[in-house]
């Protein structure tokens, strides 16, 4: 059994819908406090109505650092303490080089990777007083590990926070403060469902497993390291991904389903 988080505090950013949706959805139902944070607080709002009365709702844009700090603020106003932080918030617009801009490129550095920086910097204050603390980000095989074509800024936003995330668990650890990642392959949100059904036909057939993950799937892995049991591990990217990762060619998924 695990030892109950019921009470503490976590932030999550990006939780308006998808993957964020799930993650709020699921440190709710372990008791906790939940800051359910979005750039659009109606979007926060309904989420925050779904988990509950421990429940409530922020808006913030996590690339800019008078939000993030404001974010901060309010759970510590709210709740007293601030135990975990899930920065979740990530966009991915498609842009292939050659036609992707500047601006383009800067829009989804800002938001995945300096967002992940502003949003644990906020907390830091809070997590180094309590001398205890779990920093949880959401990257994405995309980048650390695989690539797609159009995603070159997202890929670099997701690889860069893996970086991000080793040197920061080596400079937090005597606070005892985590920081660790959850690293999705293809889930099954609203963002894929726009994919339309031959993208997600593709990619369940290019999944060990067939078949997409779950918000779920993502949530309980970001809720094992928020954990106390989770306590001695740092600065390491957990892959929820059904196996989509492991194959070294289509041939060897074919070779699977000879078995």
């Amino acid at each position: 059994m695990f030892t109950s988080l019921e009470g503490k505090t976590v932030i999550v950013t990006g939780a308006s819908k998808g993957i964020g949706r799930g993650i709020a959805l699921r440190f709710g139902a372990a008791g906790l406090n939940v800051l359910v944070v979005s750039r659009t607080l109606a979007d926060a709002e309904k989420v925050a109505a779904e988990i509950g009365p421990n429940a409530s709702a922020f808006a913030a844009d996590v690339s800019s650092p008078e939000d993030s700090e404001a974010m901060a603020a309010a759970a510590l106003e709210r709740y007293g303490r601030i135990d975990v932080l899930c920065a979740n918030a990530g966009i991915f617009p498609a842009a292939r080089l050659g036609q992707m801009t500047a601006a383009d490129f800067d829009h989804v550095i800002g938001v995945n990777l300096k967002g992940t920086f502003l949003s644990v910097s906020a907390v830091l204050p809070a997590m180094k007083a309590a001398k205890k603390g779990r920093i949880v980000l959401t990257s994405s095989i995309t980048g650390p590990i695989t690539g797609y074509p159009g995603w070159t800024h997202y890929g670099a936003s997701k690889a860069g926070q893996m970086g991000f995330m080793r040197t920061a668990a080596i400079e937090l650890a005597p606070w005892n403060i985590t920081v660790n990642a959850v690293m999705p392959g293809n889930i099954l949100t609203e963002g894929l469902e726009g994919a339309g059904p031959e993208y997600m036909a593709a990619m369940t057939a290019s999944i060990p497993m067939r078949k997409l993950g779950s918000v779920a799937d993502i949530a309980n892995a970001a809720l094992f390291f928020a954990s106390e049991e989770a306590g001695y591990i740092t600065g390491q990217g957990m892959v929820i991904d059904g196996g989509q990762v492991l194959p070294e060619s289509i041939g060897a998924l074919e070779e699977m389903d000879k078995a």
